[in-house]
């Protein structure tokens, strides 16, 4: 069996030798498999690309791409799975948090007939940020994209080469990786691990590419947010309806109608306010569409290492 382990790398100089290192021991563990790791250089504006290229020249089982710009992760992801070969694909993260020392585990789950094994951290050692944003695509997932109740998409995963060969066919500039898995399979399987505390500098995703991420994972896989577009237009036009129809009931009852300059203001501002968030739904989808017409690139490799 050969396994591939994709770490994706973004401001991670001090931390990626480490990572590195301890994911070879635990490889080495085993004398019946072999390996390959493949460190994706995520445009790091650091010295993390010079850190790779040194490791790979002690090994030429480690592969390194180095994309052109920042991507992002799910991209990097994706670049790093387009020339795995392995029977096994794992993802690591670059940040020391990911407790590789658990991955037999995994693999042994895996084995068991799943098509794909999560872990289960009992506690995240997260910021707030990220734990609010972790929740929120949580209940996204499920809700959208059928995402199975009591399984959380965490970083740290093995999974089946078919499953990989699979969700490498997508070339949407936004991908969604979560998404990408749950339309390949539902065979899930999870093993409770411990989430490790960074060691290293900070997290860098941000309430920014939080939200992205958001926003990927509910217009990539999901027309739901269409459709409650269009309720909750219906419910805007019924509830003016009746209230059209109560006025004029007033009209003509007391002969005339008291001013209340207030509450319609207050009533142009929200159905302007619930129009413009309407509009702002379908102008992200088609924005995403534009973006896919015009073949934007999913990421570029400038160069490969050991490949």
């Amino acid at each position: 069996m050969k396994i591939s382990v994709v770490i994706p790398c973004y401001k991670s100089e001090n931390s990626i030798r480490e990572v590195v290192s301890e994911t070879l021991y635990i490889l080495n563990q085993r004398n019946d498999i072999n390996y390959e790791i493949v460190l994706v250089n995520d445009g790091s504006p650091d010295n993390t690309l010079s850190v790779m290229k040194e490791i790979c020249a002690n090994n030429e089982n480690i592969i390194a791409l180095d994309l052109s710009k920042n991507f992002g992760q799910a991209c990097a992801m994706l670049a790093g799975y387009s020339v795995v070969t392995g029977d096994v694909v794992v993802h690591s993260d670059d940040d020391g948090q990911t407790p590789i020392n658990y991955l037999w585990k995994l693999i042994d789950k895996l084995e068991e007939g799943h098509d794909i094994v999560f872990a289960q951290f009992d506690k995240k050692k997260n910021s707030l940020i990220q734990n609010v944003g972790t929740w929120i695509n949580k209940k996204t997932s499920e809700i959208l994209i059928g995402k199975p109740k009591g399984i959380h998409l965490s970083n740290f995963f093995c999974c089946k080469q078919f499953v990989i060969k699979e969700i490498s066919k997508n070339n949407n500039p936004y991908p969604f990786i979560g998404g990408l898995f749950i339309k390949s399979t539902h065979s899930f399987g999870t093993v409770e691990t411990i989430h490790r505390k960074r060691t290293h500098g900070e997290s860098n995703y941000n309430l920014k590419k939080m939200l992205s991420l958001w926003l990927n994972g509910f217009t990539a896989f999901s027309i739901v947010p269409l459709r409650i577009a269009s309720l909750i237009g219906m419910i805007t036009a019924f509830t003016g309806f009746i209230y059209a129809i109560y006025l004029v009931k007033q009209r003509l009852i007391h002969d005339t109608i008291p001013e209340g300059y207030t509450s319609i203001a207050a009533i142009l501002l929200v159905v302007s306010g619930i129009i413009m968030i309407l509009l702002g739904i379908i102008g992200e989808y088609i924005g995403r569409i534009y973006v896919n017409i015009n073949k934007t690139p999913q990421y570029v490799v400038r160069k490969k290492i050991n490949s």
